[in-house]
């Protein structure tokens, strides 16, 4: 009777595993990262949809990513990553004019640094990302009304473009943070499970 039991619990363990994966697996595929709660966001808004300015807007990302990047890198606590940021909000602006000028548009833009910089919900994979106010650089070229990027520069996690997922409506949002939630609840279902044949097996 104790093989049976057990045999059963195998197969059960197997076909949750397959219906629903891993913890390991479901990150994997959907490639998210959890921002911290403390944490510095660089944003970046297009003036508008058209090539040119989408262009105009990488070419800003890639040249203030990559500045920003080596400022904060080796350090370790947000305070000190937020008052190194005040402290060269000039250069960044310097940056931004540089780049527009180089790209022959005339372009206007604006550089600023506040704790309340509104951000969309954002579906990346199967993570969702809170719409919210959020401590951030914004840089806005033009109207800014185009696509926009944005990704956490401190903790240095720029490596991720958190903008590379679609734009969700206040009631897909909620969908999805209800399939979060089951995801949650199924894994606890299998802890149950493997704690309950561990047991049956000792």
């Amino acid at each position: 009777m104790k093989n049976v039991i057990i045999i059963l619990m195998l197969s059960t363990i197997s076909l949750t595993t397959f219906m629903f994966g891993t913890t390991e697996e479901k990150a994997n595929g959907a490639e998210y990262q959890v921002i911290p709660d403390e944490a510095i966001r660089l944003r970046i808004l297009a003036d508008n949809n058209d090539e040119q300015a989408q262009a105009l807007k990488r070419e800003v990302r890639d040249r203030v990513n990559a500045e920003i990047t080596t400022w904060v890198e080796s350090l370790t606590s947000i305070e000190a990553a937020r008052a190194l940021i005040q402290e060269r909000m000039d250069e960044i602006d310097a940056i931004v004019e540089e780049t527009v000028e180089q790209s022959g548009l005339e372009q206007s833009y604006t550089v600023d640094y506040d704790t309340s910089v509104k951000f969309p919900t954002k579906l990346y994979g199967t993570y969702v990302y809170p719409a919210g106010e959020y401590e951030a650089i914004l840089i806005t070229l033009g109207e800014g009304e185009g696509d926009n990027w944005w990704c956490v520069l401190f903790p240095p996690l720029c490596f991720l473009d958190f903008s590379n997922g679609a734009t969700v409506s206040a009631e897909e949002e909620g969908e999805q943070e209800t399939e979060v939630k089951e995801e949650s609840e199924e894994k606890e279902v299998e802890f149950f499970l493997v704690k309950l044949f561990n047991k049956l097996i000792s």
